[in-house]
């Protein structure tokens, strides 16, 4: 959770622990105080990232490629391998890490993004190969959702910079075959699904959730 978002008033039975994703000794921080708690876990879900403003390739400061690949890239992988050695004491254990269909369908602008988000579907698949059987690695891969995100994301400060990103929900829209943006609950769904025994032989696949926009 992010430091920004500690404060946010959360039902009594979840329990929410501060890191800086994207910092080493912040997640080990973390996972220690959450392993003092529940010693192995279940399942873990690695939602975590952010766009910006259309930039193309040559347009991209080194700093700005860094900002995008350690948000989107870095933090996932700290957290997977923080997170492994409790997985793998935990019962049926099941990861997803959160993609984004423009690692399979890039369009310009967006490099930094895209390559982070591809770098994570082989992220997934390094996992899912090194721990079968015992360990279960998948990942979804949506289109865009109408959430906070599409303004900049939260929980993160902005880079001075970078510019925000600016996002038309009704002509996204337009381009979806089934006709509207996505909703969390869209989402939500299909992680269920990978985290559960209905996906019990499925490892290292990629879920792509778009509503037709990206049929791969």
């Amino acid at each position: 959770l992010p430091a920004s978002l500690a404060a946010v008033k959360l039902p009594a039975a979840v329990r929410a622990i501060a890191v800086d994703a994207t910092d080493e000794a912040s997640v080990a921080q973390g996972f220690g105080e959450l392993g003092s708690i529940w010693p192995a876990l279940d399942a873990l879900v690695g939602l975590a990232g952010f766009m910006t403003a259309r930039t193309p390739v040559d347009g991209l400061t080194a700093a700005q490629w860094d900002h995008l690949v350690d948000g989107n890239l870095r933090s996932a992988f700290l957290v997977a391998r923080a997170a492994l050695p409790m997985l793998r004491a935990g019962r049926d254990p099941a990861l997803v890490l959160v993609s984004s269909g423009l690692a399979q369908r890039v369009l310009p602008g967006y490099a930094g993004y895209a390559a982070a988000k591809a770098g994570l579907i082989a992220l997934t698949k390094a996992i899912a190969v090194e721990n079968a059987p015992g360990l279960r690695a998948n990942a979804v891969a949506p289109g865009a959702v109408d959430t906070k995100f599409l303004a900049g994301g939260t929980g993160r400060a902005p880079a001075a910079d970078t510019p925000p990103l600016r996002f038309d929900v009704e002509a996204y829209a337009r381009t979806v075959p089934m006709g509207r943006i996505a909703t969390p609950e869209d989402v939500v769904g299909p992680i269920l699904f990978l985290l559960g025994p209905a996906s019990r032989y499925m490892t290292g696949q990629v879920l792509y959730v778009n509503g037709g926009a990206l049929t791969p």
